[in-house]
């Protein structure tokens, strides 16, 4: 029950914490939209800058201070206003005789006061106290200063109930409030102290951050700590929200004025039209809100926080449909806004004109849309990969994958459809076609990879060219989707030169002609290299066919399955599925049995050791002095690091004594972690570990 009211409490400091927030940024987005007339002289002009400067550098202070400093400050700012509102009431009711008529027309025509005096003049009395209790309770004052600052209050009020004269009434709000204002100095004077300590302290904590942690570490901390995204959102929401209630008050207005030009409806209906809008109308007053929504910076990145907030649960949504657990899957709610705040920035979309502004975020919400969609598809291709390798048959568990893999590529076509039929071929349309015909490549590519695997685990035989066909498969997927970034680059650079050119356009195009085209053909070309160095070296090896795979009677080191057709052998006397040993090979140059070099020259292949998958040893021919064989153990269900010591150092031996092979092993095998308690060591000198590979997930990476 504790750890709850807890839980609540830090909950609503938390939100407390970002409405209070939520003002500045309001000043600030204020400040810069205002307009700046430089035409009142050279002093005028330097006093509004100055004055637009200090509101910008006050807004930026309040929104960055720690949490007890930001109660602190609104504390003296609330008693600060509660002494003005109590003055400005005082002064306002002492300096009309009819005072009740000018509230009447102050309230927009609502009786909300009596209009009997002494009745009026009571209720007036209890907001000032009211007023003034706060204001005392605000700043804190002693128990004789606070009752002589409600006296102070109150006094203007027991002028206009014994009515003194209008002057006289006057002069006593005045003095009232001078006596209120020095007050007020005195206790925000008393605070300097605070206020200079409080900065000083902010100022060494930023500084010792930035030299400890440096400057992104820095910003990341201050972006957490003032909960920057939640202010944003709440920003852009409640300006929203202000703006949709002033547009459908002006709009209900002007339609009862208009029906009470026209004498309303006979048919008795002006009154429900005046509470329901038209699709034309709701229609325009979207559009005004959603461009008036992105007429700033601010604004923006308040539209982006609300765009991260809704794809962030989006995603948490897909996740939990498709059942991932990936912690990195969950980073939509970071890519989305993030790709919408450079689109932005990059296309201008704050300073364009208000129709041209809402066609230029129609079509960014496209390309993010798109964007989205990739994305979406790299949460889901992992876990349709890991259904498939793992030959998972629940047809619950495949079939969310299954339609949301279906669901991206019907989406894609749907919106090509769409968009052709509605605008004429431009650089932004060839842009999202590209992106939805890329996505659709990546879809059919992960569904063949997942029907591959599907196949191979009904079947009962071992599918030794299964790598190869994953191989192609990915393989022309990523030189079509490699294609497609070299089109992209080239529509991107006619954009730039023709259309509409920035340097944000230009950067953008760097970081994809690195990413998406260099990093892309580098990596591309690696693969393509090692497998054929793979390729190479198991076509060097010999290979074993019918009476010879029965006469070994033994099992793949690696898979453990039987041989059904063939094995290769290693140098050193080894058999392996073929396919088993390339995916060895893929990582190092090793036998998994014995560490010794599986890809080496006819001549150093003569005099190499031999020994087999049972343990046993042959030593070369032309040896001086002969090894017995090791009473080794079939390894049938044992591991393929269970090597004898024995045969290990008669391996070594062979290939010219421990010192060149511990030599060769810490060559090839700098990868490979050794443990001398659980393995032993090997001639006293480098302790030998056997690693493995998954045959299950290898296959999935090529």
């Amino acid at each position: 029950m504790a750890s709850t009211q807890a839980r609540i409490g830090q909950q609503a400091l938390a939100v407390l914490d970002v409405a209070l927030r939520v003002p500045c940024i309001f000043i600030i987005d204020a400040i810069f939209n205002s307009y700046y007339d430089p035409g009142s002289g050279w002093a005028g002009a330097m006093g509004k800058v100055l004055v637009r400067v200090m509101g910008v550098l006050i807004s930026s202070v309040v929104l960055l201070l720690s949490q007890k400093a930001l109660f602190k400050f609104y504390t003296l700012f609330f008693a600060v206003l509660l002494g003005m509102a109590a003055v400005l009431i005082n002064y306002y009711a002492t300096s009309h005789i009819d005072f009740y008529s000018a509230y009447y027309k102050a309230a927009l025509g609502f009786r909300l006061l009596p209009r009997n005096g002494p009745t009026l003049w009571l209720g007036m009395a209890a907001v000032q106290l009211v007023f003034g209790v706060g204001y005392v309770f605000l700043l804190n004052l002693q128990s004789v200063f606070a009752a002589l600052v409600v006296l102070d209050i109150m006094i203007p009020l027991w002028g206009l109930m014994i009515e003194l004269p209008a002057d006289v009434r006057q002069l006593v709000a005045v003095f009232s409030g001078l006596a209120l204002a020095l007050n007020t100095a005195v206790c925000l004077a008393m605070r300097l102290k605070w206020f200079y300590y409080s900065c000083r302290y902010v100022y060494l904590l930023v500084r010792h951050m930035y030299r400890i942690y440096g400057l992104q570490l820095l910003l990341e901390d201050t972006w957490k700590r003032i909960r920057f995204p939640d202010v944003l959102r709440v920003f852009w929401l409640t300006r929203v929200t202000a703006q949709a209630l002033i547009l459908v008050y002006v709009v209900r207005a002007v339609g009862r004025e208009s029906g009470d030009a026209t004498g309303g409806a006979a048919d008795g209906t002006s009154d429900s039209q005046g509470y329901l809008l038209s699709w034309d109308v709701f229609w325009d007053l979207t559009s005004n809100l959603i461009i008036s929504g992105c007429d700033s910076t601010l604004t923006v990145l308040g539209m982006s926080a609300v765009i991260s907030s809704v794809a962030h649960y989006l995603g948490l949504s897909i996740l939990a449909f498709i059942g991932s657990t990936e912690e990195e899957d969950k980073r939509l709610g970071f890519v989305a806004p993030v790709l919408f705040f450079i689109l932005a920035l990059q296309t201008g979309l704050s300073s364009l004109d208000p129709e041209e502004r809402l066609v230029r975020l129609s079509r960014n919400m496209c390309l993010l849309l798109t964007a989205i969609l990739h994305f979406i598809h790299g949460m889901t291709d992992p876990v349709l990969m890991s259904l498939s390798a793992s030959h998972v048959s629940s047809f619950r568990r495949h079939f969310p994958v299954l339609l949301v893999s279906l669901t991206l590529f019907a989406l894609p076509v749907a919106l090509s459809y769409a968009l052709w039929h509605h605008y004429a071929l431009n650089t932004w349309l060839f842009a999202v076609t590209a992106f939805c015909v890329e996505l659709c490549l990546k879809v059919v590519v992960s569904l063949t990879v997942y029907g591959l695997f599907m196949a191979d685990g009904f079947s009962n035989v071992l599918w030794e060219k299964l790598d190869d066909y994953v191989y192609y498969v990915r393989s022309t997927g990523n030189i079509i989707e490699f294609l497609f970034g070299v089109i992209m680059f080239g529509n991107g650079a006619y954009t730039m030169m023709f259309e509409s050119g920035s340097k944000i356009r230009a950067c953008m195009m760097c970081l994809h002609a690195y990413f998406n085209i260099y990093l892309q053909a580098k990596n591309g070309w690696k693969t393509f290299i090692n497998r054929r160095t793979a390729v190479k070296k198991i076509n060097s090896l010999p290979e074993m066919h019918g009476d010879q795979l029965r006469d070994i009677e033994d099992v793949c080191a690696i898979c453990y399955q039987e041989f059904a057709t063939s094995a290769r052998i290693t140098p050193c006397h080894h058999y392996f599925h073929a396919l088993c040993l390339r995916k060895w090979l893929y990582i190092q140059d090793t036998c998994p049995m014995c560490h010794q070099r599986v890809y080496v020259e006819e001549e150093s292949r003569d005099r190499a050791a031999f020994s087999n998958n049972n343990g046993g040893y042959a030593a070369p021919q032309d040896a001086a002095a002969a090894v017995p064989p090791a009473p080794g153990e079939n390894q049938h269900g044992r591991p393929a690091a269970e090597l004898p010591a024995n045969a290990a150092a008669a391996g070594a031996q062979a290939a010219g004594g421990p010192g060149e092979l511990n030599d060769e092993l810490l060559e090839d095998n700098d990868s490979i972690e050794y443990d001398e308690d659980e393995w032993g060591t090997q001639n006293g000198s480098t302790p030998i570990e056997e690693d493995y590979i998954n045959d299950d997930t290898d296959s999935t990476e090529d």
